[in-house]
């Protein structure tokens, strides 16, 4: 243990997690663990419920993106009763898909990461916080909760509620939107586009100055993994998969949704309770990918707005049209997506039809399995189904984009670990840039943890005065 460099907890993330550093006898970095060390199971104690229930369940599943959970959610559904939504209620799915996003984006930048870039790495950890952004910055502290608070608008003026959102059912929508919200949520888009144009500045500048630092930063190159529209437009609410190469090389396109178990493999590893999701073709050892809005980024042709184009085509250059490999820039694509969701928005809260009541189809049971996917902020996510002839559920399997990104994940912090981590004098500052190594793909944890076979169990008693006098391991 004396070889070994402890982060516990990692800091300004979502869920519960630690890495451990294993140093070799010259104090340099050997090996690095990402540790997920918390346990839900949704996927087993929803067997045995109805298939309808299940778009009211899974928004629990996270309070950060629920929408997603939602949609991927409905879309089995609606495979399992062979129907689809209407065209308004695709408007306002897309609306609440872009609040969730636009919300957890503002969430990752300016609460999480941002501290790291305004008052810098090694600066007092007390205050390298949202609270020490608000003394030092305080206009950039109340844009980003305002931009976070037009995110959730986008549910609660649809739905009536702004986190674990109802009213997203199989065939369409349960609720309308008025015009008198559709005319307030439009008010809010100036205010937006400019929060986002100075959080865009606010990263580029960082960027400029510290050159060597972000290029640096866990550059290993993976595969990739987005969806995409039908001419390889970014897309995030229904589209196809793209899988490419780390040199750019499209190795499948269109793929149907439904195919992912063709291409996707999961294995567990004893030292987390988030599984190794890998490439099959590839396998295990050469099979890691990426998802998110590097990933989505990386794979797309275009983006679908005139403002968030001009970004993507600067972000495109910076590797001669290649994919961009350096883990830092999830920073960067992650609010070049943040512009073109408020655009997105504007434009649909412009349609017509965005406040009619024809808002839903109705079916039944006819088909025993369904598969719904939707790009939730953190990558390509997966809901699969499989059913009995009444409808309730026998299997029920979650492919989440944070496990996804788990095997890059452990390798981003062995990069890391490995530039700036030498010798047993750690300073904070150095384990802080392992921490921020995470914060760069703002994992979700607590959606994506699986376990297969016995758990592994840690038991300690202690007696009055702290001391431990018992400890039970079952790994």
């Amino acid at each position: 243990m004396d070889n070994t460099i402890l982060i516990s907890p990692v800091t300004r993330i979502e869920g519960h997690a630690k890495i451990s550093l294993m140093l070799d006898e010259t104090g340099e970095v050997k090996d690095a663990q990402f540790h997920v060390n918390e346990f839900r199971g949704f996927e087993k104690f929803c067997e045995g419920r109805m298939y309808t229930e299940m778009p009211t369940i899974t928004p629990r599943i996270c309070g950060i993106c629920p929408t997603s959970h939602t949609l991927a959610s409905v879309k089995a559904c609606e495979m399992i009763q062979g129907i689809q939504p209407t065209y308004t209620a695709n408007l306002l799915r897309r609306l609440m898909h872009i609040g969730q996003n636009l919300s957890s984006h503002a969430l990752s930048f300016f609460h999480l990461s941002a501290p790291d870039f305004l008052l810098g790495y090694d600066s007092d950890p007390a205050t390298r916080n949202i609270l020490g952004v608000a003394e030092k910055y305080p206009d950039i502290a109340v844009r980003g909760i305002r931009l976070r608070k037009f995110g959730q608008e986008l549910s609660q003026r649809i739905t009536g509620k702004k986190i674990h959102i109802m009213g997203i059912v199989p065939g369409g929508m349960a609720y309308p939107l008025t015009e008198d919200n559709r005319r307030a949520l439009l008010d809010w888009i100036p205010e937006a586009k400019e929060t986002v144009k100075i959080a865009l500045k606010l990263i580029k500048d960082f960027q400029a100055a510290n050159e060597e630092m972000v290029y640096s930063f866990a550059p290993s190159p993976t595969l990739y993994l987005g969806t995409v529209g039908p001419n390889g437009e970014h897309e995030l609410y229904d589209g196809k998969l793209r899988f490419m190469d780390s040199e750019g090389q499209i190795l499948h396109d269109q793929l149907e949704p439904s195919r992912y178990l063709e291409f996707i493999a999961e294995r567990p590893v004893s030292w987390s309770y988030l599984k190794y999701p890998y490439y099959k073709p590839l396998g295990f050892e050469k099979g890691i990918y990426r998802v998110g809005p590097l990933a989505r980024l990386n794979v797309c042709n275009s983006m679908k707005t005139p403002l968030a184009q001009l970004e993507f085509e600067a972000f495109k250059k910076m590797n001669a049209g290649k994919p961009v490999h350096g883990t830092f820039f999830y920073h960067y694509t992650r609010l070049i997506e943040t512009l073109g969701d408020v655009e997105i928005a504007e434009s649909i809260l412009n349609d017509p039809q965005v406040t009619s009541t024809h808002i839903q189809h109705h079916g039944q049971w006819n088909y025993a399995e369904g598969i719904g996917s939707s790009e939730a902020p953190r990558g390509t996510l997966f809901h699969h189904y499989k059913t009995d002839e009444t409808g309730k559920l026998l299997n029920v399997n979650l492919l989440i984009a944070t496990g996804q990104n788990n095997p890059s994940m452990n390798y981003s912090v062995l990069e890391v670990a490995r530039q700036y981590v030498h010798g047993k004098d750690v300073k904070e500052g150095m384990l802080n840039r392992v921490e921020s190594t995470i914060r760069c793909y703002d994992p979700c944890l607590s959606c994506s943890t699986h376990a297969m076979g016995q758990m592994p169990m840690a038991i300690e008693v202690l007696d009055f005065t702290g001391k431990q006098i018992l400890n039970i391991r079952r790994d």
